[in-house]
C-alpha cells in the first residue's frame, strides 16, 4: 500500500466490508472475545428497530484497520462488534439448514444460506469442502471460531472452554434462540435472509479508518475521542512487542511474563507505568509519543526481553506507591505515610526519581526522599496549585543523576528540586489563602490538612483516616439570615471553605449545633477535646467575623510552615 497518507476514512456499511474477497486478522495476542449478553441484547434491539425503518442507518462506530494488502487487513480496533456480527450471521445461516432439513421448501433455503455464507462468512473449498472464513480471531479465540462455530458444529464439553470460547458458544446460541423466538425468522427462509442481507448487511454503517502501519495506528488510536473504542494503548503497544518475535517459545515465554506484569501494574495504568519508565532516562515523554518510543529502542527479540527485564523490576514498586496498604510497606513502615499523602495529593510526576531513589538508595534515604517529593507535592500543588508541567523535567533530572551516580544522598536530590520547592513566603501567603471545597475528593485533603495540624498543636494522634472528627464549617455551609450581622452576605461563599472557617469536632457535637449562630457553636466548641477547635472559641469570644477567619488562617499559616517543610532547610527561629 502507499505510505503518502497517515490514514484514510470512509463511511462503510458491514456487507461492503466483508465483500470483495477481503479478509481480517486480530492480531495473534490481542484481547480475547469478551462481549456478554447486555451488548449482545444492545445489538439485537438496534436492528431489529431498523427492520421496520428500511431506510434508516444505525452507526456502528469506527473500524480502525491496518492494511497489509488491498485484502487483507489487521484489526486494530473493532475486533469486539465485527466477530459478534460474524456469530449472528452464522446463527441465521445455522437456522436456514434447520428449515432446509423441514417441511418448508428447501432447495431456494439451500441457495440463501450458500449465499448468506459466501457474501458473511467465507466460501467452501470445492476439493476439502471445509467452510473458509473471512475473519481469524486472536491466539485463544480463533482454532474455536474456525474448527466449531464456522462449520456449524457443537462442542463436546461447552463448560470446558476458555472463557472467550465459551463467550463466542454462548453468542451463538444467543442469536440462536431470538432467531427460533421470532416466529416469522424461525420459519421464513426469505424474511430470515433479508434480515441478514439488508438489515445486518446494509443498515449497519462503519466509519473504516484504514492506516498503512503500526505506528499510524498507535497515532490514530490516541487522537481519536477514546469513548467506545474497545483498544486501548496497552494493546497497541502489546501488540507490537509481540510482532517482534518469531519463535513460538519465546512467544510463549513473553505471553506469561506479559500477563503477570499486567496483573501487577493493571492494564489501564500500563501506558502511565511505561512513560515513567522510559521518563528516567528521556526528558519529556509523552504518552502519545511512548509507541514511537518504544519502535525506536525495540526491534529485535532480545530488545523485547530487555524491555520486560527492566519493566519488571519496577512494576511492584510502581503498584505499592499506588496503595499505601500495599504489601510492600509492611517491612517499610516509615514510607506509609508519604505514600499515602501522594496519592492524597493526586500527584505522580515524581515516579521516575521514585523508581531511581529505590535503586540507587538503601530503604532509610528512599524514605527520606519520599518524604520530601511529598513536602515538595504539598507546597507546590496542593496549595499553591502552580503549573504541573515544570515538575517532569526537574524529576527526570534527579532520576537521571541518581542511575548515573552523579548524586547518591538525599540531601544532593533536594539541591536539584530546589527549582519547584515551594519558598516559605509564598507558601505561606497561598496557604492563608487557601479554600478547599469539603466533598469529594477534597474533603479527605481538608481532614488531612486540620488532622495534621492538631497533632501538631495538641501532640496526640490525629489520624485523617481513622480519627471520627467531622469537619465543621464555623460560618455554616447554608448560614441563615441572623449571620449577616457578623459576616456580611455577599462574603459568604468566598468564606465558607477558606481553611480558616473550618475545623475538627466530634460528630455528636456537630449534630447538636447544625447551622445554629456563633454563640451557639462556641460554647460547643470549649467542649470539644480539638484544641485547634478550642482555641477557636478563645480567639472570638463574642462573634465570628472575617477579620477573626484572617487572623486563625494567618497563625495556621505560620505552623504550616513549619510542618510542611523539606529536612534539608533549616528552620527559621520562632515568630
Amino acid at each position: 500500500m502507499a505510505k503518502a497518507n497517515l490514514l484514510t476514512t470512509r463511511t462503510s456499511s458491514f456487507l461492503e466490508l466483508v465483500g470483495n474477497g477481503k479478509t481480517y486478522r486480530v492480531p495473534a495476542y490481542q484481547r480475547d472475545y469478551s462481549w456478554v449478553e447486555e451488548q449482545w441484547e444492545d445489538l439485537w434491539s438496534d436492528i431489529m428497530d431498523l427492520r421496520d425503518n428500511p431506510d434508516e442507518r444505525h452507526y456502528m462506530g469506527a473500524l480502525v484497520v491496518e492494511g497489509k494488502s488491498d485484502r487483507d487487513f489487521l484489526i486494530i480496533d473493532g475486533q469486539q462488534r465485527i466477530a459478534t456480527l460474524s456469530i449472528l450471521a452464522l446463527a441465521a445461516i445455522s437456522r436456514l439448514h434447520q428449515i432446509v432439513a423441514g417441511p418448508a421448501a428447501s432447495d431456494p433455503n439451500r441457495e440463501r444460506a450458500a449465499g448468506l455464507r459466501g457474501r458473511f462468512i467465507g466460501e467452501k473449498d470445492p476439493a476439502s469442502l471445509v467452510e473458509s472464513s473471512k475473519l481469524f480471531l486472536n491466539s485463544t479465540d480463533d482454532a474455536f471460531y474456525q474448527d466449531y462455530l464456522v462449520q456449524l458444529r457443537a462442542p463436546l464439553n461447552p463448560r470446558g472452554l476458555p472463557r472467550s470460547n465459551r463467550l463466542l458458544w454462548e453468542c451463538f446460541q444467543y442469536f440462536s434462540r431470538l432467531i427460533e423466538s421470532d416466529a416469522t425468522l424461525a420459519s421464513n427462509g426469505e424474511k430470515l435472509a433479508s434480515l441478514l442481507s439488508e438489515t445486518v448487511g446494509r443498515q449497519l454503517v462503519f466509519i473504516l479508518i484504514t492506516v498503512d502501519d503500526d505506528l499510524n495506528a498507535y497515532t490514530v488510536f490516541e487522537t481519536l475521542n477514546a469513548r467506545g473504542l474497545e483498544l486501548s494503548s496497552t494493546d497497541l503497544l502489546k501488540n507490537y512487542l509481540f510482532s517482534r518475535l518469531r519463535v513460538s517459545s519465546d512467544l510463549d515465554a513473553l505471553k506469561r511474563r506479559w500477563q503477570a506484569l499486567i496483573a501487577t501494574v493493571q492494564q489501564e495504568r500500563f501506558p502511565e507505568f511505561l512513560r515513567y519508565h522510559l521518563a528516567c532516562e528521556k526528558p519529556k515523554v509523552r504518552s502519545e509519543r511512548l509507541f514511537k518510543l518504544v519502535r525506536e529502542q525495540v526491534t529485535t527479540a532480545p530488545e523485547v526481553f530487555t524491555l520486560m527485564d527492566a519493566l519488571e523490576r519496577r512494576a511492584e514498586l510502581f503498584a505499592a506507591l499506588l496503595d499505601p496498604n500495599h504489601g510492600y510497606w509492611v517491612e517499610r513502615s516509615a514510607c506509609r505515610p508519604f505514600v499515602r499523602e501522594m496519592n492524597l495529593f493526586r500527584v505522580r510526576q515524581m515516579t521516575p526519581l521514585l523508581f531511581a531513589a529505590w535503586e540507587s538508595m538503601d530503604s532509610d534515604d528512599f524514605a527520606r526522599v519520599l518524604k520530601l517529593v511529598s513536602v515538595i507535592s504539598f507546597r507546590y500543588s496542593a496549595v499553591s496549585g502552580l503549573n504541573t508541567n515544570a515538575l517532569e523535567p526537574v524529576y527526570h533530572e534527579a532520576a537521571r543523576a541518581l542511575l548515573h551516580k552523579r548524586i547518591r544522598t538525599p540531601g544532593q536530590v533536594f539541591e536539584i528540586l530546589k527549582a519547584i520547592y515551594v519558598s516559605d513566603e509564598k507558601f505561606e501567603q497561598d496557604f492563608s489563602r487557601l479554600s478547599v471545597v469539603t466533598n469529594g475528593q477534597r474533603k479527605r485533603l481538608a481532614k488531612y490538612i486540620l488532622a495534621r495540624l492538631e497533632h501538631d498543636t495538641s501532640g496526640r494522634a490525629c489520624d485523617p483516616d481513622s480519627d471520627p472528627a467531622t469537619i465543621e464549617h464555623v460560618l455554616p455551609e447554608n448560614p441563615s439570615a441572623a449571620w449577616e450581622g457578623s459576616i456580611a452576605r455577599d462574603h459568604w461563599d468566598g468564606a465558607i471553605f477558606r481553611l480558616g472557617n473550618l475545623t475538627l469536632l466530634e460528630p455528636a457535637l456537630n449534630r447538636e449545633i447544625g447551622n445554629a449562630e456563633y454563640p451557639l457553636k462556641r460554647a460547643a466548641y470549649e467542649k470539644s477535646a480539638y484544641m485547634l477547635t478550642g482555641q477557636l472559641a478563645e480567639q472570638a469570644t463574642e462573634e465570628w467575623t472575617l477579620a477573626h477567619l484572617d487572623a486563625r488562617q494567618a497563625r495556621l499559616a505560620t505552623q504550616a510552615v513549619r510542618l510542611w517543610r523539606s529536612d534539608f532547610v533549616p528552620q527559621e527561629p520562632a515568630r
